[in-house]
């Protein structure tokens, strides 16, 4: 553990020595955009510009797996396998993946709808059976 705080404290001694150098080194720059402002770095107030980069239209594709290809069957995207491209974007998995995580959501509460009938049925059942059992001891 001592060996540990040491080397904590030569490196804190060696950054605090770094910071210092460049600090330094921001006064003496004469063209620069930075000024220091009491011990902090600030940029001056500049009119907002138009970014000078240009966006990419470019959309990254994905090679989609055995898995990928029957989500996108299923959700009704491509009718067949064979249709599929060799590689779909990003953005048309999660829309196939929306779209059955949806689908699997409306058969989840049919069937807890479905079940819960089903349960009140039985238990009308259940109860007839109970009260002709319980008549006939009378």
């Amino acid at each position: 553990m001592g060996s540990l705080r040491g080397l904590r404290q030569v490196a804190g001694s060696y950054f605090r020595l770094y910071e210092r150098g460049a600090s330094s080194s921001l006064r003496l720059t004469r063209n620069s955009a930075l000024k220091r402002i009491n011990g902090y770095c600030a940029k001056p107030q500049e009119s907002p510009k138009a970014p000078s980069y240009t966006y990419s239209h470019r959309v990254p594709l994905h090679k989609p797996t055995h898995w990928e290809k029957k989500i996108l069957l299923w959700s009704g995207r491509f009718k067949k396998e064979d249709e599929i491209p060799e590689t779909v974007s990003f953005e048309m998995l999660d829309a196939a993946k929306n779209k059955i995580r949806v689908k699997v959501s409306y058969a989840m509460i049919v069937l807890t709808v479905a079940g819960c009938i089903w349960m009140v049925i039985e238990g009308k059942k259940v109860r007839v059976d109970f009260l002709v059992c319980f008549l006939q001891r009378i």
